[in-house]
């Protein structure tokens, strides 16, 4: 618990981050912020995929299907820009470390993530087709 508690302090304070190691070629720390941008991009995706769904998506016939699709998008989206900003905190600290960078699992599990929502938004288009 304690470790969670100073990853996130860390998060709110990028100076603790630049006590570690040695200035790293700035174009190192641009592109790691880069990467963290594209993060973000991708969390609000999720989050107004999410309200679209709440919003326009039709009543479907399987009870509470729509909103649990809106749920599970919107807690994606801010679950991805968590874990963006977790990634640019790690791989910024390995830069000035001269490690290497982190791996990580999550964006093959995002990526899953996506690709099973489609495949689900799929099968409630086509259902939906043929039963109106």
């Amino acid at each position: 618990m304690s470790h969670n508690r100073e990853v996130i302090r860390e998060w709110f304070n990028p100076e603790r981050v630049r006590r570690v190691g040695s200035t790293p070629d700035y174009r190192f720390s641009l592109a790691n912020e880069r990467t963290f941008l594209s993060w973000v991009r991708t969390g609000l995706a999720l989050v107004a995929g999410g309200l679209v769904v709440a919003q326009f998506l039709p009543e479907l016939q399987v009870a509470y299907l729509r909103e649990a699709l809106a749920v599970v998008l919107l807690l994606l989206g801010g679950a991805v820009s968590l874990r963006g900003l977790n990634h640019w905190l790690r791989c910024e600290r390995a830069i000035r470390l001269g490690h290497d960078l982190p791996q990580s699992r999550f964006p093959g599990m995002l990526a899953l993530s996506v690709a099973l929502g489609a495949l689900i938004l799929i099968a409630v288009v086509i259902t939906q087709g043929v039963a109106g």
